[in-house]
């Protein structure tokens, strides 16, 4: 079995244990991206999340994961700052993504996160009755109800966890 079945296998027994329905959306890795896998297999950017690692600049590194909607840009200078209790913070490389999540950039999932990484929802995503995350990999996306991150014991819903992008 390859590291990405392993990885998808284990994302889809959390889901399992969690009790949460999902589908899976086979994905061509060239269109793992946000925007490219929303153009090309016709979901809404605003029923699209992005599963985001943020660290802070300074030593010791303090890391959290962080999903919000693909129409919003994460508020990492303040909420997110306030949440971890970290002056600066900046988003993860791809190297520090990988090694904290075990998952590459493009395929990040929530589910299967390690429970000592902080992990924070923006509220808009649990009232959704459907949203598209990352499937642990770059060859899948999960189709979930936004309320499953309420149910998940490591997650924090937050409001204004991110804000609107301007149009």
């Amino acid at each position: 079995m390859s590291e990405t079945e392993t990885i998808e296998q284990s994302v889809r027994a959390v889901l399992d244990r969690l009790g949460a329905a999902y589908a899976v959306i086979p994905c061509d890795p060239a269109l793992a991206d946000t925007a490219a896998f929303c153009e090309h297999y016709g979901v809404a950017p605003s029923e699209s999340a992005n599963t985001i690692v943020v660290a802070s600049r300074r030593e010791p590194k303090v890391y959290a994961a962080c999903l919000a909607l693909a129409t919003t840009k994460l508020d990492v200078n303040h909420k997110v700052s306030e949440l971890l209790g970290v002056k600066k913070l900046s988003f993860a490389s791809p190297e520090e993504t990988i090694a904290v999540t075990g998952m590459m950039i493009g395929g990040v999932t929530p589910f299967g996160l390690s429970a000592e990484l902080p992990f924070y929802v923006d509220s808009r995503i649990a009232a959704l009755p459907g949203v598209v995350v990352g499937g642990g990999s770059r060859s899948s996306k999960l189709r979930v109800s936004g309320e499953v991150f309420t149910r998940m014991p490591n997650a924090r819903i937050v409001e204004g966890l991110a804000i609107d992008r301007e149009p």
